[in-house]
């Protein structure tokens, strides 16, 4: 009997990758037989790295992870997915309010496409704070966030904000 293949998306700007959505990505890897990470432009924020270098950055951060695709994207994620035959979006919440808002969106993702269904991974608590907003923020005061992004995205964060 052949084994379905199952495949799952995770799609956010990660303006930087943080050791928050790594964790996510390494634990949604092991739920998946193909993670595909999808990098996009969020028009409502800033953003520090251009979508080729947060491509690249999230490439070299999970080049141990045999299954991950990373795939940059425009438009509607429904759409992808049903281009693409994926029908799990993978979110990592990390409050109340993550749920509250993810919750909505995967309301109205599941009003576009019925087959897409969405799975909630909590945050490891060790990183239930940490967000790309606040890396950039706390940046802007020369804060040390060695432990907050992998080094591979230290390294890019040292050399931009230069």
């Amino acid at each position: 009997m052949d084994k379905k293949n199952r495949k799952a998306i995770f799609a956010g700007s990660f303006d930087p990758i943080t050791n928050g959505h790594l964790d996510i990505i390494q634990r949604a890897s092991k739920i998946f037989d193909e993670l595909q990470i999808g990098v996009l432009i969020n028009p409502n924020k800033k953003g520090l790295f251009t979508l080729e270098e947060r491509v690249e950055l999230i490439k070299a951060c999970t080049k141990d992870l045999d299954n991950i695709k990373v795939i940059e994207f425009q438009g509607l994620l429904v759409n992808y997915c049903k281009e693409q035959g994926i029908n799990t979006l993978v979110r990592g919440v990390r409050s109340e309010d993550d749920v509250n808002y993810e919750l909505q969106m995967a309301h109205m993702n599941k009003e576009l496409d019925p087959d897409i269904d969405t799975i909630f991974l909590p945050t490891n608590k060790q990183y239930s704070f940490v967000s790309s907003s606040i890396i950039k923020e706390v940046l802007k005061f020369n804060a040390d966030v060695k432990n907050l992004v992998p080094k591979e995205v230290l390294v890019a964060l040292e050399n931009k904000t230069k």
